[in-house]
């Protein structure tokens, strides 16, 4: 088994199936849950589904449990993996990594290190996405949680919603005036802090410049380092579309993706968010 090291993150992560299978990655699935039933997030429903149905009930979502954390860990320890390299969702933002240091506190024999990622969907994709080639690459445990850690602290998320509405209900609105919305327009362009909280990195005046002030904010940061760059969006693929060619004529941008937020992401920002994920070229590379 190739560097003998599992990795696995949680569903938030917002991965591809194609990438998630190539890679052999181990996703922990969030919960959406409404009244009356749940699903297992990317698996049993999808983000149209959570949108179409906000009309007549706003789920809940609910973090993985130790039992179910154990049980994957129990599982891989059996397939032969000797090393546990698990990634998610901040701390500021789920419990899902308390469930993962609670299950790896049972199995004290083998060597198992979970990192907050302190981000959110493609931020912690990214992480992920790097913490596999560098396994690919024969790299052992230690080197890879360097190169994740500087990852990390170099990785900006920037994005912006339709309504505060979600974030709000949902309790995930960290250092975001709550009111700020509903005075004037005004849309907070919301970023990741290092504690892994939003807050508002800026305040723009109507949806339109809120995208363009994001496009803004990657010039800026295309003037310093050539950069790699994740456009995702949840229910608002023509604004995504828009912000993600507008960034491809930027010659400093090296590397661009386009993707969706899943259904967990999609229950706590609602429909109409657009964000971006970036690092400098060459952060944590070999």
């Amino acid at each position: 088994m190739e560097g003998k090291i599992a990795l696995v993150t949680d569903s938030t992560s917002d991965l591809s199936n194609e990438f998630v299978e190539k890679n052999n990655i181990h996703v922990l699935p969030l919960k959406v849950v409404y009244q009356d039933r749940e699903y297992l997030d990317r698996v049993e429903i999808t983000p149209q589904e959570v949108y179409e149905s906000l009309e007549k009930e706003v789920p809940s979502t609910s973090m993985p449990s130790v039992g179910e954390v154990t049980e994957l860990f129990a599982k891989l320890i059996k397939n032969g993996y000797q090393e546990i390299l698990s990634i998610h969702i901040s701390s500021g933002l789920s419990g899902t990594i308390n469930s993962v240091r609670l299950a790896a506190a049972n199995f004290p024999s083998v060597k198992i290190e979970v990192i907050d990622s302190k981000s959110i969907s493609m931020g912690i994709g990214v992480l992920v996405q790097e913490a596999a080639n560098f396994i690919k690459k024969g790299m052992n445990l230690p080197a890879v949680v360097e190169k994740i850690h500087e990852l990390r602290e170099n990785m900006s998320v920037v994005f912006v919603v339709k309504t505060l509405e979600y974030l709000k209900r949902g309790g995930r609105i960290g250092y975001v005036s709550a009111t700020m919305g509903s005075i004037l327009d005004l849309k907070p362009i919301i970023a990741v802090n290092d504690e892994g909280k939003y807050f508002t990195l800026a305040k723009v005046r109507g949806r339109k410049k809120s995208i363009d002030k994001l496009i803004e904010i990657v010039k800026e940061t295309a003037e310093k380092n050539i950069l790699k760059l994740v456009v995702m969006h949840g229910d608002a693929k023509e604004e995504a579309k828009y912000l993600f060619d507008e960034l491809k004529k930027i010659k400093r941008i090296k590397d661009i993706h386009f993707g969706e937020v899943g259904p967990v992401i999609g229950v706590h920002t609602g429909p109409g968010v657009v964000g971006l994920v970036f690092y400098p070229e060459g952060s944590g590379s070999v």
